[in-house]
């Protein structure tokens, strides 16, 4: 989806607004017209009639509802010209009517009053519909992030270590794909529902992911992504209550979302982890947190990726100091996350945590066997890595043209910031024993 180009004041307020609103947007006029495509055309709209309207006449009070009722209008208006629907029309009427009434109401309360089945979530509809079989497992994410997650396809393909004209005939021919299937738009049950989770899981968790840490743009985090992806874990976890995959999801979001708060200063710039105040850590998310691992690892079968990830992230949240920190135990979780899932992002992580456990020449080691990895060689993180172990090492020009190259890889304002004051630290020989922007925050 396209969004407002920067300049006026007006215009940020509607980017930020289009931010948080445009998945339910999407969710919701998928609903009525059965199709992803249409409906993110008929969000998009919406938008331009946001842009249009809200710089003269004032930002509604509910501008979620206006968009909503808009988009919902606009789809109306070309169903009725289409004549696609015509025995609909007087119902759709009527709902539309009634969402008018409620533009000023909460919002929340407007689509609670809309749901029509026992999860009750166009949202969670709309990434089912988007995970069908029907798409090849790349195509479900690649289509979910991009309209539940708001990401471009740069970003997406920057996640996905692709490059962007696969990521993007990848959009363009998941939506083809659901339309010419006559997809429908619902939460499948039983061995469909089951089928569809890995690719639901995924993609809950690189919204997750993209919240957590935003691949671009000015801020270091984009907290409205996380509460999203946790909502819809949480919904998941009611709805498949004996899956442990789902818990093992939510036990890790649950986890890492409780650091938000002490993941950057009052200025917005980075807190690492090692550097971070752990008494701003939130203590209910990661009560939660610990409660759906155990659920997770109490649940028949083997332990899965994020079960395991979120054992991980329980061993930071259970140190009280940054000191504390078992590293031997999380280079052994990481042993065994590569195991059932072997990736090369994987063995960077496990490079770092065998770093703190055994000391920066085994880390390198392993970070030194990833340089001709060709999915890594636009990725910033891997000379970030390279970069704080070869400090830790006291190889500091070196390190410094590792903090170099990954500055000029990142597409996030305060990451690269970050990776500059670093080399330039290099360059002043400083502590060879400080954090990175490579290592767990």
């Amino acid at each position: 989806m396209n969004e407002p180009s920067p300049g006026s004041e007006a215009a940020r307020t509607v980017e930020a607004i289009w931010h948080i609103e445009a998945a339910k947007v999407v969710a919701g006029v998928a609903r009525m017209v059965r199709d992803v495509g249409l409906a993110e055309e008929f969000a998009q709209d919406a938008l331009v009639a946001a842009l249009e309207s809200w710089p003269a006449n004032g930002i509604p009070d509910n501008p979620g509802a206006w968009l909503m009722t808009t988009a919902k209008r606009r789809a109306l208006d070309r169903l009725r010209h289409d004549k696609l629907v015509a025995p609909k029309h007087s119902e759709l009427s009527r709902e539309l009517d009634a969402q008018h009434e409620l533009a000023t109401a909460d919002f929340n309360e407007m689509v609670d009053a809309a749901l029509d089945d026992e999860v009750g979530d166009d949202m969670l509809r709309l990434i089912f519909t988007a995970c069908h079989p029907v798409l090849s497992p790349e195509a479900r994410s690649a289509l979910t992030l991009r309209i539940m997650g708001g990401l471009t396809t740069d970003e997406i393909a920057r996640a996905y270590l692709k490059p962007e004209p696969t990521i993007a005939q990848r959009i363009v021919r998941a939506k083809r794909t659901l339309a010419a299937a006559h997809v429908p738009f619902e939460i499948p049950r039983g061995a469909d529902l089951a089928s569809r989770l890995a690719s639901v899981l995924e993609v809950v968790y690189l919204i997750f992911n993209e919240g957590y840490s935003a691949t671009a743009g000015d801020d270091w985090m984009r907290p409205a992504l996380c509460e999203e992806a946790l909502r819809l874990g949480r919904i998941l976890a009611e709805l498949m209550p004996d899956e442990p995959a789902v818990h093992g999801l939510v036990a890790l979001m649950e986890i890492q979302a409780s650091r938000l708060a002490a993941r950057v200063d009052a200025k917005g710039e980075p807190i690492l982890l090692l550097e971070q105040d752990r008494t701003r850590w939130d203590r209910l998310l990661i009560r939660r947190g610990l409660a759906a691992l155990e659920r997770a690892e109490s649940l028949p079968g083997p332990l899965g990726p994020y079960t395991l990830q979120a054992a991980i992230a329980a061993c930071h949240a259970r140190a009280a100091t940054a000191e504390a920190t078992d590293w031997t135990r999380i280079a052994a979780l990481y042993d065994a996350l590569a195991q059932v899932a072997p990736s090369p992002v994987v063995t960077l992580n496990r490079a770092v945590a065998v770093a703190m456990a055994f000391g920066p020449a085994a880390g390198l080691e392993i970070v030194d066997t990833l340089l001709a990895e060709p999915s890594l060689e636009n990725y910033h993180l891997l000379p970030s890595v390279r970069g704080d172990l070869l400090a830790r090492l006291d190889r500091v020009a070196e390190a410094r043209a590792e903090f170099e190259r990954a500055a000029t890889l990142t597409r996030n304002a305060r990451e690269r910031a970050l990776l500059l004051a670093r080399a330039a630290a290099c360059a002043g020989r400083s502590d060879p024993t400080s954090d990175t922007a490579g290592s767990p925050s």
